[in-house]
């Protein structure tokens, strides 16, 4: 199996524990072929901090349209972020947000790798 830092080294910590979990079983043709498709997918939690910051600027929300939240991001714009209490809350979560996103989308490419054969 192939290092899962070497493949994907801008991963958090919990976040390789779930992809080592996740890699265990391939090889590594088939690893390389998953993080190559997952680094496409994933979000860096800097980022979704700069977005959940410029909802107090006026355009709340899109964070949680770029994490695929499209009812609440639709919530938060039409409401000012739930006036400014719900990007706070995001403020403060912005790093757990991230990683279950991250993990969703993980998941996602590992069951679509074994749908189409390759693992």
């Amino acid at each position: 199996m192939a290092n899962v830092l070497q493949l994907i080294p801008d991963a958090e910590s919990d976040e390789l524990l779930y992809l080592h979990t996740l890699m265990q079983p391939m090889t590594d043709q088939q690893a390389g072929m998953f993080a190559s498709i997952y680094r496409t997918r994933r979000k860096e939690p800097v980022m979704i901090l700069l977005l959940t910051l410029v909802g107090f600027l006026g355009i709340a929300g899109i964070q949680r349209f770029v994490l695929g939240q499209i009812g609440l991001g639709l919530l938060y714009l039409f409401t000012g972020g739930l006036c400014f209490i719900g990007i706070i809350v995001d403020l403060i979560n912005y790093r757990k947000m991230t990683s279950e996103y991250n993990q969703r989308q993980a998941y996602e490419v590992a069951t679509m790798m074994r749908s189409m054969g390759q693992l």
